[in-house]
């Protein structure tokens, strides 16, 4: 078994190629990615110009992997007694402190970047990222460990409003879907690893409900959010609107129900309620401010 100082698999002779994948790896770039090309994506449909979208698109970006980087680093020693084989620095493909540079480099970059997209703007989008370093380095294992989502959520949106010619303030409803979002995001990203982490000594808001609790509430904020992004614009939602609602709720509903066997149908249905409310949030992009 490998320790978390180990710099790669390989030790010091290890390639150049090698730590770069380790720490490709190990920034979560999936979902780095899905949240900066959905930014990106909500900044062309806000009107932003093509600079500024480039701009929030690498904002956005910087402060993505500085959250992942940091959580992968501060996780890794629980992620090693869990046996969480496949991370990086658990496999030893990168160490620890290479982890830990990268993130604080990433954050370098992102403060600069957040603010040349305006002081208002760049002030809420660090706020997110302050809150998901928070979540990171100690409300992950608290009652209070859906704030954090709910705060960095309901930041993205903000910041992309913000960010627009004259810095209008955003629209009540895309930052309350945006927190909502960010509630959902929290439990179907615990859901599949509660028992390990309880095994480790992490007790955040899931892990207190417990699978079960937890997935039977999963739905609930992510159809809470397309009921907002439908219904919280002004103007008629138009027929697609009620229609994205009842298929929203009608997935959730399936996925709870089928849960009970298949843990990860209840995970893949609240995957799909999520893409039902980022078509909706994209749909209504230019009301956003």
């Amino acid at each position: 078994m490998v320790t978390p100082e180990q710099s790669t698999a390989d030790g010091p002779t290890a390639s150049w190629a090698d730590r770069v994948a380790g720490l490709a790896g190990s920034c979560h770039p999936g979902p780095v990615v899905a949240v900066t090309a959905l930014m990106a994506a909500l900044a062309v449909t806000a009107g932003q110009s093509a600079a500024r979208c480039v701009l929030t698109a690498a904002a956005v970006l910087t402060g993505q992997l500085s959250v992942g980087w940091c959580n992968d680093a501060f996780d890794a020693r629980r992620d090693i007694a869990a046996g969480r084989r496949g991370k990086p620095v658990v496999d030893g493909t990168v160490g620890v402190t290479e982890v830990w540079v990268a993130a604080y480099a990433a954050l370098a970059l992102c403060v600069p970047l957040s603010l040349a997209c305006g002081l208002r703007a760049g002030a809420v989008h660090l706020t997110g990222v302050a809150a998901a370093w928070a979540y990171d380095l100690r409300l992950k294992a608290t009652a209070w460990s859906w704030a954090p989502y709910a705060v960095g959520f309901a930041a993205l949106p903000a910041f992309v409003a913000l960010a627009l010619p004259g810095q209008p303030w955003p629209a009540w409803w895309v930052v309350t879907a945006g927190a909502l979002l960010g509630v959902g995001a929290h439990l179907g990203d615990v859901l599949p690893d509660i028992r390990g982490d309880l095994a480790t000594g992490v007790r955040g808001w899931p892990h207190r409900l417990g699978p079960d609790g937890t997935r039977l509430l999963l739905p609930v904020p992510l159809v809470a959010a397309s009921a907002v992004l439908v219904l919280g614009p002004a103007g008629p939602p138009g027929r697609w609107g009620p229609a994205a609602l009842v298929v929203a709720g009608l997935v959730a509903v399936t996925g709870t129900v089928l849960g009970r066997r298949c843990e990860r149908a209840a995970f893949a249905a609240a995957v799909a309620v999520v893409v039902v409310d980022v078509a909706l949030l994209l749909l209504r992009g230019t009301g956003i401010a």
